[in-house]
Order: structure tokens, then sequence, then C-alpha cells
């Protein structure tokens, strides 16, 4: 099985080129932050290189820029080529099969970006405060979170 899921930030404004034969490509890097701190209280982040093609490339193109929250879904791939001096060169990308929109509309939108058309949204949050609860902050038993095919999950703070 290859399968990898990332979520992170954009280093940079994607940018859409297009392959001889019309096709939509965008290659892109997510930072993703490590689980861990080092040892002065830091959090190190590792620059993940990512190659979208068709519809997803299109999508990135016109949804996201520098900075934008993204949850990608794909595989693993690994290519060599030859450089312009002749020099060997190794490339090991993830191939995006899904994205995620992770930003809310207001994060986005604030950041100078439009916000996705309601037919292509994704969940905004992974948290989120139920309905039918008034608590306070100080209360989380109202948290639920919805990710991947409409399950719920309940958060536990």
């Amino acid at each position: 099985m290859n399968k990898v899921i990332l979520m992170g930030r954009l280093t940079k404004d994607p940018e859409v080129k297009q392959t001889p034969s019309n096709i939509a490509v965008c290659s892109f890097t997510i930072a993703c932050d490590r689980r861990f701190k080092s040892q002065n209280g830091e959090r190190q982040s590792d620059f993940i290189n990512c190659v979208a093609w068709r519809q997803q490339a299109t999508l990135l193109g016109n949804y996201f820029h520098k900075g934008s929250r993204i949850a990608v879904v794909g595989s693993l791939q690994s290519r060599s080529y030859d450089d312009q001096n002749g020099q060997k060169r190794y490339v090991t990308e993830v191939v995006v099969d899904e994205i995620e929109f992770v930003d809310t509309r207001s994060e986005a939108q604030g950041q100078g970006a439009p916000a996705p058309a309601p037919a292509q949204s994704a969940p905004t949050a992974f948290f989120r405060r139920s309905a039918d609860t008034a608590a306070g902050p100080a209360d989380r038993s109202g948290l639920r979170g919805i990710y991947g095919f409409g399950r719920q999950f309940t958060a536990s703070f």
C-alpha cells in the first residue's frame, strides 16, 4: 500500500502550468509541522514536494495561495532525470489524489483569496461546537469533529 496523508501550509502561491498535450499540472510544497518540539522549544517543519494534475491542479490555482492550510491524500513517487549539466537528479514527491480545504471561508477571504464555491467545499474545520450546547469555553464536551466519510468523532480534552 502506498498512501500519504498530509496537512500543512502552502509555502508559495501555486502556479498551474499546461503540458504540451494541454493537461493542467501544479507542483507545490507543503510545510508540515512535526509533532515534537526541539530542545529549545521550537517546532520544526518538513517541506514536502507535491504535484497535482488536471482538476486538482486547477482547483489549487483558483482557491489556494501562500499560507493556505491544506490537506492532501496521495501516493509517494520517485523519479529521476538528467539536468542541464548531464547530472542524474532524483526527485521524491507526493502525487495528489485528493485535496481538502482546511481554512475557514473567513480565513481564506481575509488573506485575499476567493472563498471556495459551496459545491466544492470540504469540511472547513476538524472540530466545531455542536449546535445543541451553549456551554462556555471551559466546557469542551460539546466539541465534535467531522472528517472523512461523514464519520463523527468526539474530541476529549
